[in-house]
């Protein structure tokens, strides 16, 4: 079997869907066989950092931790990092930790999840350049709303580009990514489709005490009609509203705020922290929308996976391609949910949940209102189009699933 290591941007606790990725793949290549470590930077700024690995941590049906022996089946090392500058972690010695790793772990495969400014030292690395590598393409960096980072991509681009000349594979996630990905044009020829996927085992039903917890965040309020600026209770149930994802430029927050100011029924949490959480409050508090809408921040697994338990449908509002894939509408499609999201061109999106959910124009807070005011009023809907991510995920979005492709890949190089 192979033995593999991963080069990412961070790990659980960090929430993030490209962490949550490979902490469900790394145990699921473990159980196939393959021995599998990991370099990462360290989420959380410290001055020092013993190396040393810790443990490959999965989770069992009933969401209890279990971890795999280190010394059996690699680890976790976290470089020590010192905050970020334009979402890239600052590690000057992540080349050090990457040069030692490769020394004395010995891998046969390096396994580079992009973008990530760490992994060009591979390039410099005459130990990193004599093992084959895969580049896992999670998304492109140029951005069409982030000027900052456009700007800096004129940079990043000579590198990102050697990286991708010197690998033995490039994965995509999705068909529609790989094809309107301008820097994976000129490397076609090695690209290959293999989507994400999520361990079904992570995301266990909640405990009564979480599900108590999720009943106590949504609250017992009641729908709301809407009478000029002012709104006035009717009685009725209202439809819970979730979504997940940093309070950041792309993910289109205010868009889902400002829909919510015209439709009937709704009640919304949104969980996540970041940049934008000040200017999303005043947004809140401008439309009067503080009864429908919460700013929860930070959740626990446990938390989470009852708010997606309990919630009536989720939303994806993001604005451009940098939402490349969406692992968060895996978790929203292995509990059943039904699912609206921004129909972003070129990005995966609209093909992970195809079929299984309702697309609006993205930046387009009416078209939003509409396919909401959709689901609230129809409720045979939603469980219908539930139904459908549930059996979509099983197909093809289990993380043994993925695995499993993943080990033939490394096989044949």
């Amino acid at each position: 079997m192979s033995r593999i290591l991963h080069l990412g941007k961070f790990y659980p606790p960090f929430a993030g869907g490209i962490e949550n990725f490979l902490a469900d793949l790394m145990p699921a290549q473990a159980e196939l066989g393959d021995t599998v470590a990991a370099l990462v930077h360290d989420h959380q700024p410290r001055l020092s950092r013993f190396f040393a690995p810790v443990q490959v941590e999965k989770f069992d049906e009933k969401g209890k931790l279990i971890s795999i022996p280190t010394f059996e089946k690699g680890g976790i090392y976290r470089a020590p990092s010192y905050g970020r500058l334009l979402y890239a972690p600052v590690s000057p010695q992540f080349p050090f930790w990457l040069n030692r790793i490769l020394h004395e772990w010995k891998p046969q495969l390096l396994h580079l999840h992009l973008p990530n400014t760490s992994a060009f030292f591979a390039l410099w690395l005459p130990s990193a350049r004599r093992i084959p590598w895969i580049i896992h393409w999670h998304a492109d960096v140029v951005s069409a709303l982030n000027k900052k980072l456009s700007i800096a991509y004129k940079a990043y681009r000579p590198f990102e580009q050697r990286l991708l000349a010197h690998a033995h594979t490039i994965i995509a996630t999705s068909e529609p990514y790989l094809a309107s990905s301008t820097a994976l044009q000129p490397w076609q020829d090695k690209c290959q489709v293999i989507p994400l996927g999520i361990a079904r085992d992570r995301l266990p039903e909640p405990t009564p005490q979480a599900k108590h917890w999720a009943e106590q965040q949504w609250g017992t309020k009641t729908t709301n009609t809407i009478a000029s600026s002012n709104r006035i209770g009717n009685g009725t149930k209202t439809t819970r509203i979730l979504t997940v994802g940093r309070l950041t430029y792309y993910k289109g927050h205010e868009v889902l705020i400002r829909a919510i100011a015209n439709v009937n029924g709704a009640q919304v949490i949104i969980v996540g922290k970041g940049e934008l959480q000040q200017r999303l409050e005043g947004l809140i508090t401008e439309l009067n929308l503080a009864q429908q809408i919460k700013l929860l921040g930070y959740c626990r697994d446990a938390e989470l996976t009852a708010l997606f338990a309990t919630c009536d449908c989720f939303c994806l509002p993001s604005l451009e391609r940098t939402e490349a894939f969406g692992v968060v509408l895996l978790e929203a499609m292995r509990y059943a949910k039904p699912i609206i999201a921004s129909a972003i061109p070129g990005s995966g999106v609209t093909w992970v949940i195809k079929e299984t959910g309702l697309f609006v124009p993205p930046q387009n807070p009416q078209a939003l209102a509409q396919a909401l005011q959709q689901l609230i009023d129809n409720p045979h809907k939603r469980t219908r189009l539930g139904e459908a991510a549930r059996q979509r995920f099983e197909q093809l979005f289990d993380i043994n699933k993925v695995a499993k492709k993943m080990s033939e890949l490394y096989r044949q190089i």
